[in-house]
């Protein structure tokens, strides 16, 4: 039998957007003609997968479609929630749809996750289907490349998982690293027994409610409308929360793959920091009296820089009436003036400069300094630049 995947695409991503009243859901960012949710598309169409679901809401409805159809993905089925209940709800209502066997094993992704080495995750997914049970639960870890404090970690026993960590400061991450802790990936790949299972046995209301959300569901054109009335009883539940805190019954998948969720300006920087080659243009580059920048994208409402400091380059005194900036050093040792603090920064450091924060960067040293910049907000342009000095002669 075939794996089912299940993409949860109702995720808003307003970590990324904290501000703006309207923005965009991360899955759907074009961050140079791709998206997270086209990625994962991509990878469903692997041999071992059948026909994608898609759990969403009708805020993304046409934009689902209109993935499905760049994709090229003509079976499908979609699963429209009629209200946020969380993941719980979410993961609980697509399962229960009557064309999915009680013994379909499926594989539940996350639409805004960058996962490399498609390959190996895939065989993973492969070598795993015969152990699944009609209890058992398999979660998919990461192994950290950094004491992260925007992850959650869980800790094993035997490859069971003993112990979840949710988000913890980076010097609890780096004690969890120490002891052979993996991020938690948050994809779940279980039969459909098993989900029903454990929802009837730990979180009852849930499952009474979904089902008759999905018993009472209109489907018209592979959609899926729950019923509202049912589905808003439920309880509103993370499925980590709801199931995975309660059961015994987890197993843990390793995987020493490049992974992230994109969740963050410096996750974003960093990405385009390693595929920097794919996006660099000649006509994008622009020299300065302090060195040189490339704009390497220019998205909606965004903008991607690697900034060049030459030795004992310094830029103006700044600040910006339109935009934020999130900077992560990847070369050299920058001196950072940001408001009434001045220090120096080393490579994979971040830091964030707030709309209309004053800032400057100096690099008094011999080596060069690079840094990838993301610029946000409503004006992206040079002319956003307030001067208050300048080394070389710019301040009017």
């Amino acid at each position: 039998m075939k794996i089912r995947p299940v993409i949860l695409c109702g995720g808003a991503g307003t970590r990324l957007w904290p501000n703006a009243k309207k923005h965009q859901a991360k899955q759907f960012i074009d961050f140079g003609n791709w998206t997270l949710l086209g990625k994962t598309l991509e990878r469903v169409k692997a041999s071992i997968f059948d026909a994608p679901i898609i759990s969403t809401n009708a805020k993304y409805l046409r934009q689902v479609k209109q993935h499905l159809k760049k994709h090229k993905i003509r079976k499908f089925k979609i699963v429209l929630e009629p209200a946020k209940r969380n993941t719980a709800p979410a993961i609980l209502s697509t399962a229960l749809i009557k064309d999915i066997p009680n013994d379909q094993p499926l594989m539940f992704l996350a639409a805004d996750h960058l996962i490399e080495k498609v390959g190996l995750f895939n065989k993973a997914i492969k070598k795993n289907q015969k152990k699944l049970t009609h209890n058992n639960i398999f979660i998919f870890g990461i192994k950290p490349t950094i004491p992260s404090s925007e992850f959650g970690y869980f800790l094993t026993k035997n490859n069971k998982v003993s112990r979840f960590v949710e988000k913890p400061k980076e010097a609890r991450a780096k004690q969890i690293i120490s002891k052979k802790g993996y991020w938690n990936s948050g994809m779940f790949y279980l039969r459909k027994d098993s989900i029903i299972n454990n929802f009837k046995k730990y979180q009852p209301n849930i499952y009474r409610n979904c089902n008759k959300a999905v018993t009472k569901a209109k489907y018209k054109s592979n959609v899926y409308y729950l019923n509202k009335q049912a589905f808003t009883k439920a309880t509103a539940k993370s499925f980590d929360y709801a199931i995975l805190e309660k059961t015994k019954d987890i197993n843990a998948i390793k995987l020493d793959i490049p992974w992230s969720d994109l969740g963050s300006w410096k996750e974003i920087c960093k990405m385009y920091g390693r595929n920097k080659r794919h996006y660099y243009k000649k006509k994008n580059v622009f020299h300065r009296p302090w060195g040189s920048y490339v704009n390497l994208f220019n998205g909606k409402e965004f903008l991607i820089k690697e900034l060049y400091v030459k030795p004992k380059g310094i830029l103006s005194l700044q600040k910006h009436h339109h935009r934020a900036e999130h900077w992560v050093v990847t070369h050299g040792k920058p001196k950072i003036t940001l408001n009434n603090k001045y220090f120096t920064m080393k490579p994979d450091e971040t830091i964030f400069v707030p709309l209309g924060a004053i800032h400057r960067i100096e690099n008094p040293y011999k080596k060069p300094v690079k840094i990838i910049e993301a610029q946000v907000g409503s004006i992206l342009k040079e002319t956003d630049i307030v001067r208050y000095q300048d080394v070389y002669g710019r301040v009017k």
